[in-house]
């Protein structure tokens, strides 16, 4: 299983990792990261995204928008203004996938323009001119199942049957990206875990995994030090590590072929583990 990602092809024979790089100064991990004196620094942004492609991302994704629970929403202009000079700094320098973390329009136009290789949007390209502007770039594009918005997802998130209901979202946007010309061979699914989900919703939509969608699109999992680790475990974000690994590891197993995580290296460990042990003949 190959994607074309701008210049770049992208091996999902086996799972793959992908970095995580929010240039934004509030997201829930690791918001604020790459500021100095409140400016983003683009030397410490670089020096992230050379580390985590020295120790295995196949993909780095930058995001300008924090879509944690209650999270706001930022404007158009200061979106771009965090994510272009990071695609555009990536691109020029170090040979892997940017993917662009976005549902904006203009965001994903001129991020496709100086290199950026994937569209990754939470709200499935929902909003308004995004399924047009998905479709201009010729990019590749995830589409993330959501609940309500991230200002209020995690207020009652219900569902009467979480896995059925996911999927058929996802079956709608498939269609949606199809009839604009966004073939699948160009889509990747993600259900979305912890957008809109109790802890219970979350281990559901784990274990059906491979249901959720066509086995020929893949299906990207992000549960890297999400609050249902903390909750389930009693740990506070610094030390979800473990929670992070063992969630990765289950859901590659269980048919996931791109984890988003923060901790690149760990993650990679796993997977070339996991990998050794299942082609281990004795």
């Amino acid at each position: 299983m190959k994607i074309t990602c701008g210049q770049h092809i992208l091996d999902l024979s086996s799972p793959v990792v992908m970095g995580i790089l929010n240039t934004t100064p509030d997201s829930f991990s690791d918001g604020g990261s790459y500021y100095q004196a409140g400016m983003l620094d683009l030397s410490l942004v670089l020096r992230r995204a050379e580390q985590m492609l020295s120790e295995g991302a196949a993909i780095l994704d930058v995001g300008g928008e924090s879509t944690r629970p209650g999270a706001d929403p930022v404007s158009e202009q200061e979106e771009l203004d965090r994510v272009l000079p990071v695609v555009d700094a990536i691109c020029a320098r170090l040979d892997i996938v940017v993917s662009v973390d976005t549902s904006t329009p203009a965001v994903m136009r001129e991020a496709a323009a100086v290199g950026a290789g994937l569209i990754n949007d939470v709200r499935a390209l929902e909003r308004e001119g995004a399924l047009e502007t998905a479709a201009q770039t010729g990019l590749p594009v995830c589409l993330m199942h959501m609940q309500g918005q991230p200002n209020t997802m995690q207020s009652a998130p219900t569902y009467e049957e979480v896995v059925a209901e996911v999927a058929n979202y996802l079956a709608g946007r498939i269609e949606a990206c199809e009839a604009r010309g966004i073939i699948r061979e160009r889509l990747l699914l993600d259900p979305g875990f912890g957008f809109g989900k109790t802890d219970a919703h979350n281990l559901a939509l784990l274990s059906a995994l491979s249901q959720l969608g066509p086995a020929e699109i893949p299906i990207m999992a992000g549960l890297s030090r999400k609050s249902m680790i903390g909750r389930l475990l009693q740990r506070e974000v610094e030390d979800r590590l473990p929670g992070s690994l063992a969630l990765a590891m289950l859901a590659a197993q269980r048919g996931a072929k791109i984890l988003r995580v923060h901790d690149v290296a760990e993650t990679v460990d796993v997977l070339h583990l996991q990998k050794i042990v299942g082609d281990y003949k004795a």
